[in-house]
């Protein structure tokens, strides 16, 4: 697409209007309800879908394909990165007031770190085209990690904060309990951080790890920066109140990390056959219907295979628990 600087302009400033608005709306610390993280998820959902309609009525098919396939492929990455935000507010012990804020913290961070990484990733392809090899292997092998961590149980792994993180809390301190939303408090003549300021410090730097596997995966999906922009800005939108509406729902997710594999291995064989393409290669090439119908078909059957493995378990809990019981009782007379 042939994006001018005015509607670059215009579309980042709408999406600033949004993240403000959402801002306002949960700016006073509460406890999210279902219906209210139901009402705002669907909410960011339909403004992403008249946003890829808008490109569909006025750049065609071509870029409105790229920007559904975009956005549910960085949307589906963002619920598989909800795992470790869970396991980061279980580790910190935030309060569920005070965990939207964080939350939303962490999504500015996330749309400031991934606009530095798409222009610096639109500037590497435009220089080299060698780099989509680079891209590509690098998918594969994060393929081939998510199996490995699935299959070791990954998610059920308590949050390890690393040695970045550690060497700032040793430099500046941090106080022994929460104090509401501040950031930094006076304790005993010391100015220190509190523990709210060291969770979105996790979060964010999380987030930069998750933008080296979702950047790349979406650039495989498309070469315009104006779409990998909209598409990670509407996915990492309504991230928040995701997580409030599934969180009871991402145990039973048990296979989306085998679905996510496969389709950033999907999206990374995508890429090396449009390095060699590059290069001179004939092979073909994949085109985006395809990959949009796959990857859609991949979310489904993984999610349903998830349900059903789930409920399967909880089926089997069920009857050793009865089992159990009935062991337990005294026999009746006569027998």
């Amino acid at each position: 697409m042939n994006v001018s600087p005015t509607v670059w302009l215009l579309t980042v400033a709408g999406l600033c209007v949004l993240v403000a608005a959402d801002f306002f709306i949960g700016r006073k610390p509460h406890d999210v309800s279902i219906r209210e993280a139901g009402i705002w998820t669907a909410v960011w959902v339909v403004l992403a879908a008249l946003f890829g309609v808008g490109l569909l009525v006025f750049g065609g098919g071509g870029p409105g394909g790229e920007f559904f396939a975009g956005y549910i492929t960085e949307k589906s990455l963002s619920v598989d990165n909800l795992f470790v935000f869970v396991l980061i507010m279980a580790k910190f012990a935030v309060p569920s007031q005070y965990q939207q804020r964080v939350l939303m913290v962490g999504v500015l961070v996330a749309l400031v770190l991934r606009a530095g990484f798409i222009a610096a990733g639109a500037a590497i392809i435009s220089a080299f085209s060698w780099v989509f090899y680079v891209f590509g292997a690098f998918l594969i092998w994060t393929a081939w990690k998510l199996i490995q961590d699935a299959r070791k149980g990954g998610h059920d792994e308590e949050y390890e904060e690393n040695k970045l993180l550690k060497s700032i809390e040793r430099r500046f301190g941090v106080a022994d309990r929460y104090h509401g939303t501040k950031l930094w408090i006076e304790e005993n003549g010391r100015r220190v951080m509190t523990p709210m300021l060291v969770v979105m410090l996790a979060i964010g730097m999380t987030d930069v790890l998750f933008a080296l596997d979702s950047i790349p995966a979406i650039y495989g999906l498309t070469q315009d920066p104006y779409i990998v922009f909209t598409a990670n800005a509407f996915a990492l939108m309504g991230l928040r109140q995701l997580y409030f509406l599934i969180g009871g729902l991402l145990k039973r997710l048990v296979h989306l990390s085998y679905g996510l594999s496969v389709i950033l291995g999907f999206i990374g064989v995508k890429l090396v056959l449009h390095a060699l393409h590059e290069s001179g290669v004939h092979v073909p090439e994949i085109g985006i219907p395809f990959s949009l119908g796959f990857i859609v078909l991949v979310l489904a059957v993984t999610t349903a295979t998830s349900l059903w493995a789930a409920r399967k378990q909880e089926r089997e809990q069920e009857d050793r628990q009865e089992e159990r019981q009935e062991q337990g009782q005294p026999r009746g007379p006569g027998v």
